[in-house]
């Protein structure tokens, strides 16, 4: 579980929270060991901490089980996901799902799936820095509630936001890293294996990289 210091080590003095043209007073940034669940939702339904706040339709918290032992973190919301209000819907989300049931895990069911970013940027354009920043006390309120015994990092955005790096997913891929004292395997995103088939196979590799590294959590 992630103590207050490490939160407040993680968000140093917080996001600069910001609003639309509007009169009224600025958001506080709560650090994210004060959130309840219902709370989170609420922050994230009304953020308006970064200029996406301008452009989605709504914010996009996460879905699946609050008690689950794999978090499955992705990059950003896309316009489908905008739409319904859930991660990784559509082509993604069903090639998403299939990669789950090859391990014998299926959405829902011991598995929370979330997003960096809570909000879709514009034509699914790339996460910027100050985005990032503004979401990350909700990912850590997510972490913290859900407690995760290991972390799936998939995709480069999400990867390099969670290990700090700027180094490429085919060196960070294949290798155990830790977040928060969490194990935390990266593979490639949904998204990208639709576009990119050869890397499948070595999304598989890390999948079941995965999966050795939970079930010898379990053993431990």
């Amino acid at each position: 579980m992630l103590s207050r210091d490490d939160v407040f080590s993680e968000l140093g003095i917080g996001p600069a929270w910001r609003l639309r043209e509007t009169s009224a007073a600025p958001a506080i940034a709560r650090p994210s060991s004060a959130y309840t669940w219902d709370q989170l939702a609420e922050a994230v339904a009304h953020c308006t901490a970064c200029k996406l706040s301008a452009t989605r339709t709504q914010g996009v918290l996460g879905v699946g089980d609050r008690n689950a032992d794999w978090l499955i973190i992705g990059e950003a919301p896309g316009a489908d996901e905008d739409r319904i209000g859930e991660p990784f819907v559509g082509q993604a989300g069903k090639l998403l799902d299939a990669m789950l049931a090859s391990i014998g895990l299926r959405r829902g069911d011991n598995v929370y799936i979330a997003n960096v970013l809570k909000s879709r940027p514009p034509g699914n354009r790339n996460p910027e820095p100050d985005e990032v920043a503004a979401c990350r006390p909700y990912l850590l309120a997510q972490i913290e509630l859900i407690q995760p015994r290991l972390i799936l990092a998939l995709g480069r955005f999400a990867a390099q936001s969670l290990l700090d790096t700027d180094e490429a997913i085919s060196r960070l891929r294949g290798r155990v890293h830790q977040f928060q004292n969490v194990p935390l395997v990266v593979t490639y995103h949904p998204a990208y294996l639709l576009r990119n088939l050869p890397d499948k196979a070595r999304a598989w590799e890390d999948l079941c990289l995965a999966r050795r590294t939970m079930q010898a959590l379990a053993t431990a």
